[in-house]
């Protein structure tokens, strides 16, 4: 048995009776006493009350009422796993579902004190923006969602539109995409024979049929997401970046436009807005070299304030400022 594996099973024996000797665990896990000893002061040494009690039949017990996290976790791996948890509680990407803040809760009690208090001293500094995440979704609704498209299985999916409509259809069920703020949920309108983009947080009941289908040729979910959210705006321009389609994506995320890779090192990226002067003001803010194929009014906003900004920085006086 590795290390690690040997902590779990102690972790997971020494609640299971009031006191254990070392030649009982020894037997039980079919080691030594010797390293047994030796994996308890690991233990010790990562924070957990294992107590002793001196003498020949004394024995090993485990602090707190046994009621210890089954679980190790090194240092680095208890903050990614808290920090991860704290994230998902505070910006409700859940919504108000108490099962994340339940869970950060217990993880905090039960990790050793060494731990708990570090993660203490992030909560006194960490600080999050409210962020609009719709209605609250439950980690029940994303995990059965999940689970109907890992098994390909057809659902019969009830849900309430933008004006509070609500329908019933048969879907077949393909991928989840959070974009941030939002659950997508991507699926195959049985009746339409078209894909479809859902908000899981407007899906009131998805109830499984039992039919399994196979879908050829299914689409790129995260396009039908970002297609979906960028269809809808009056003006469209159409730009060139001198990036790869990875690094486009990191000026413009796919949630503000649609990428297409020109080449290995050029990216044609179609950004939607308001009209020109917002659109022109939007793609100048992205702080990158661009060229602007279309349209010609927003080339023409973009050409008008970057003039205006080198007859700006063309010349300041001595002292200026």
């Amino acid at each position: 048995m590795s290390t690690s594996s040997r902590l779990l099973k102690l972790l997971s024996l020494l609640p299971s009776r009031p006191s254990w000797t070392a030649g009982d665990l020894a037997e039980r896990m079919g080691i030594t006493e010797r390293t047994v000893r030796r994996d308890i002061a690991r233990l010790r040494d990562l924070g957990y009350d294992v107590s002793s009690d001196p003498g020949r039949w004394g024995g090993y017990k485990l602090g707190g009422g046994g009621k210890q996290l089954l679980l190790v976790l090194d240092d680095e791996e208890s903050l990614a796993v808290s920090v991860a948890l704290r994230e998902a509680a505070q910006t409700r990407v859940l919504g108000d579902d108490q099962a994340v803040l339940s869970a950060f809760l217990k993880l905090r009690q039960l990790l050793p004190s060494r731990m708990a208090a570090r993660l203490g001293a992030m909560d006194d500094v960490f600080e999050h923006t409210t962020r609009v995440c719709g209605q609250p979704l439950s980690p029940g609704m994303l995990a059965g969602l999940a689970s109907a498209c890992r098994r390909s299985e057809r659902i019969t999916l009830s849900y309430r539109d933008m004006r509070g409509d609500e329908t019933i259809r048969d879907v077949d069920p393909h991928r989840l995409v959070f974009t941030g703020n939002r659950w997508y949920f991507v699926a195959r309108d049985v009746t339409k024979g078209e894909w479809r983009t859902f908000r899981a947080d407007r899906v009131i009941e998805a109830q499984p049929t039992g039919r399994v289908v196979h879908i050829e040729n299914p689409p790129e979910a995260a396009q039908v997401v970002t297609e979906m959210l960028t269809s809808d705006y009056p003006l469209y321009a159409t730009i060139r970046l001198p990036l790869s389609q990875q690094d486009a994506l990191r000026v413009v995320p796919p949630t503000a436009g649609v990428h297409r890779p020109d080449g290995p090192d050029t990216t044609i990226v179609e950004i939607g807005g308001a009209d020109p002067v917002s659109l022109g003001a939007y793609l100048m803010r992205l702080g990158t070299p661009l060229t602007v194929l279309a349209p010609d009014s927003v080339r023409e906003v973009v050409r008008r304030r970057a003039a205006a900004m080198a007859t700006d920085n063309a010349e300041i006086s001595p002292g200026a400022g």
